[in-house]
């Protein structure tokens, strides 16, 4: 009896080990991030918190000029090495740190990197990003499809037209193992004097900023399997500073906060965001203690958190920027921002400072490991969700295929027509007549888009004698140059943008404007970048915005002045009077049609 007991209690504690290790075994496979967490060191967990600028356009041959630049940053010399060494949870390109160029070679630098970072360390794929916004802030160039930025989408008012520039756009990315765009701009841009927002919103009403933010998160995430990060909460639409170069402080109520600037951001989350960014700017009403968004426990946790319920990766803007470092030196602000709730660390000034400083701060217990553990599981199931844990790498021959592909040009092109918007025709100009004129394209014009001789360019093909004058901000000899050029064509297209006070403090393109108009010869006046110039302007009759300089808005243009196609563009904010900002010069979905 003794032994049959014996053996029963044998076979029973054999079954239940059984089950335990196929339950854990089970577990395993069902956490897999928590399975990578569990072997990684407390300097892995760290380094995964941090997306930063390597230089180089290859992994492991970079320039000489650029393995200096790695060297006086990072202590080593290639891209490789870096991602090594800090165990790098992220790397952000730019064309300043020579890492875009053509797709074959951003896809070769990205699999040389995602193999530094699976062989060494924790084995743990990186995420990928730069800042694809379209519009001013455009990073991957040529071949790479190009569409016009968030306020001229905001001019289709086409939640389907968000959606696929998104969806296209992340498909390039992807193919060149870019998988964050660091995109949409969910802010609301309700200040004309705002000097860092401005185009890059979709525009001025909460709920247009809204459904566009969800319709281009849902763009990225589901039709390109990209990472979405709605930037930058708790809203930058409302601030006359840059935080790059200053600490803005926004004194909306709190009730405005609601009604103003959250609901994009509640969309992002409805929509399943991925990611969003914090702003380097003190709202009173939100945090009385005059500390960043960046750096608030109260916003950061007890808002965007909590209330809003968000769960995913809280990623802070670039730690370099002067907003954020105002307050705090560098080796604090890595350290403040986790304890304010950020998961991701973006460009500190000094990585290996903001690195050491947070590993000092788990030893000393100002932070806990299991406080990292958190974000470090956030982040890694970020990486699980976009597929980087099964395969980071990318087909470096299908990124030439992908890239700027045909059927992508087109359609961006057809995105883009629906953009311009017609403010002003009061002489009954527009469209021109379809007669061979000559025409002078003169004003603002953008060094990488080349927007006034590629304006020049489309109206030259379709069959105007035409001119291309740059004058940027013009100089009086410039001034001098245009007007005797305009009196020698029978209409003069200028070209401007930020013409206010605070964007051309000269008032030189605002000289330019009334120079042209006194030559008697018509003249058409477009703003290539925030609509509001025509304020600023008196006498002018013929207004046209595009929101943006790329090619395919000047194409756009090109259709509209001849009319190959009407404008169908309304006004995505509202034009107030020079002197007084409250006022309404333009309302808010205003735009001609003809």
């Amino acid at each position: 009896m003794r032994n049959r007991l014996l053996t029963l209690i044998m076979s029973l504690a054999l079954v239940t080990a059984t089950g335990v290790a196929a339950t854990a075994s089970d577990v395993g496979a069902r956490d897999p991030v928590g399975r990578f967490l569990a072997r990684m060191s407390l300097p892995e967990k760290v380094g995964q918190l941090f997306v930063t600028q390597v230089y180089g356009a290859d992994a492991t041959a970079p320039s000489t000029a650029d393995a200096a630049a790695n060297r006086q940053a990072y202590g080593v010399d290639t891209p490789a090495e870096v991602v090594a060494r800090y165990h790098l949870g992220g790397v952000i390109y730019f064309a300043w740190s020579h890492n875009l160029d053509a797709p074959r070679q951003i896809a070769t630098l990205s699999n040389g990197l995602q193999h530094a970072a699976t062989t060494s360390g924790s084995r743990m794929p990186l995420l990928i990003s730069t800042d694809q916004e379209h519009g001013v802030v455009t990073r991957l160039p040529a071949p790479a499809t190009q569409f016009p930025g968030s306020m001229a989408l905001g001019a289709a008012r086409s939640p389907a037209h968000a959606f696929t520039a998104a969806a296209i756009t992340g498909r390039e990315l992807r193919a060149v193992g870019i998988v964050q765009p660091w995109a949409p701009v969910a802010d609301v841009n309700v200040n004309p004097a705002n000097p860092v927002i401005g185009v890059r919103s979709f525009g001025g009403d909460p709920r247009l900023a809204a459904g566009l933010t969800a319709a281009q998160v849902t763009g990225f995430q589901q039709g390109a399997d990209a990472s979405a990060a709605a930037k930058h909460f708790p809203g930058h639409g409302d601030t006359a500073t840059d935080s790059h170069t200053g600490l803005p402080v926004i004194e909306h109520t709190r009730e405005q906060w609601q009604r103003l600037d959250a609901p994009p951001f509640r969309a992002a989350i409805a929509a399943g965001v991925d990611t969003i960014m914090s702003a380097h700017i003190v709202v009173p009403a939100l945090d009385p203690s005059g500390d960043p968004a960046t750096l608030s426990p109260r916003i950061l946790t007890g808002l965007l958190r909590q209330e809003l319920g968000f769960p995913g990766v809280v990623v802070t803007d670039s730690l370099s920027m002067a907003g954020v470092r105002e307050k705090y030196g560098d080796d604090r602000v890595p350290v403040l921002a986790l304890k304010a709730g950020a998961d991701l660390l973006l460009m500190p000034p000094d990585l290996d400072l903001a690195y050491r400083s947070v590993l000092d701060a788990v030893r000393s217990g100002e932070l806990t490991e299991a406080r990292i553990d958190t974000s470090v599981r956030r982040v890694l199931a970020l990486k699980q969700r976009r597929g980087l844990l099964a395969d980071p790498t990318v087909d470096v021959g299908a990124a030439e295929r992908v890239v700027g592909r045909t059927a992508h040009l087109r359609i961006a092109q057809a995105v883009t027509d629906r953009t311009v918007t017609a403010v002003r025709n009061d002489a009954g100009l527009l469209p021109l007549a379809p007669v061979p004129r000559s025409v002078l394209v003169a004003g603002w014009n953008s060094a990488t888009a080349r927007n006034v001789p590629v304006l020049a360019e489309r109206l030259a093909a379709r069959g105007t004698r035409s001119t291309a004058l740059p004058t940027g901000l013009p100089s009086d000899a410039a001034i001098a140059e245009a007007t005797a050029a305009a009196r020698a064509h029978d209409l003069t297209v200028v070209l401007t943008r930020r013409a206010d006070p605070a964007g051309d403090p000269g008032g030189r393109q605002r000289r330019l404007v009334a120079a042209l108009l006194g030559t008697g010869r018509p003249v058409i006046v477009v703003a290539v970048g925030e609509p509001y110039d025509i304020a600023y302007l008196p006498g002018v009759g013929t207004y046209l915005a595009t929101y943006g300089t790329a090619p395919v808005s000047m194409e756009a243009l090109a259709r509209v002045l001849l009319g190959e196609r009407p404008p169908s563009g309304r006004l995505p904010v509202t034009i107030p009077p020079a002197d007084d900002p409250e006022g309404v010069l333009y309302p808010y979905g205003h735009g001609l049609s003809w």
